[in-house]
């Protein structure tokens, strides 16, 4: 049987891993489509939208722990590309500028939310660990196992200071380089090391128990 170990060592210890490099002609694409929804071309804001709404909402899903909200946020991060395309310069790769806006977003409604205190980190927690609660006396399969663990990773990330979260989902879910990471968060190479060093050192706490072999 497989062991929780076996899905949880591979999540963390790879995160520090070098994600394999985006082609250029991604990247040229685009840039070439932000020229076109510059000048005001609906099909190329369209095409744009499809190559990068999945990563979108995905990211903001797990900074917010909210779908229905993550459609919401996910939407005003591709108006505000289709509001400032005409000023759009190339000056980093497409992803680094489209998660820029995304971070923006995300941090702006994660201070409305503490201004509103709709939401507290107490409550979260412990509707988690209900959730992931485990029955000792059981031996569950191995997708059970990994959805449970999936439920705990989670949790473990939406615990996170906001910008451990956002530097631990863009390097570990979207596969971004450091640079591009310190150039959407506004931080020096050597800090987003240092943040990604501090969340690795917390989740391998917080899932202390599925770390350890059985």
């Amino acid at each position: 049987m497989l062991s929780a170990a076996s899905f949880a060592r591979p999540l963390i210890l790879t995160m520090e891993a070098d994600p394999t490099p985006s082609q250029s002609d991604e990247n040229s694409l685009d840039v070439a489509l932000m020229a076109r929804i510059g000048a005001g071309d609906h099909a190329a804001f369209r095409s744009l939208v499809e190559r990068h709404q999945d990563a979108v909402v995905g990211t903001v899903a797990k900074m917010l722990g909210n779908p229905a909200e993550a459609e919401d946020i996910s939407q005003q991060v591709f108006l505000r590309l289709w509001r400032h395309a005409r000023h759009y310069r190339p000056e980093a790769k497409f992803t680094t500028y489209l998660f820029t806006i995304t971070r923006n977003l995300v941090f702006n409604e994660t201070r409305r939310r503490r201004r509103r205190k709709e939401i507290s980190s107490q409550e979260y927690e412990a509707g988690s660990h209900i959730q992931i609660e485990a029955n000792p006396n059981r031996q569950p399969d191995s997708e059970l196992l990994q959805a449970e663990l999936q439920q705990a990773v989670d949790a473990a990330i939406a615990a996170l200071p906001e910008v451990q979260r956002m530097a631990v989902v863009l390097r570990r879910y979207e596969q971004m380089p450091y640079e591009e990471i310190a150039i959407a968060l506004g931080l020096s190479v050597s800090a987003v090391k240092s943040l990604l060093f501090r969340a690795r050192t917390t989740l391998r706490e917080s899932l202390g128990k599925y770390l350890a072999e059985e």
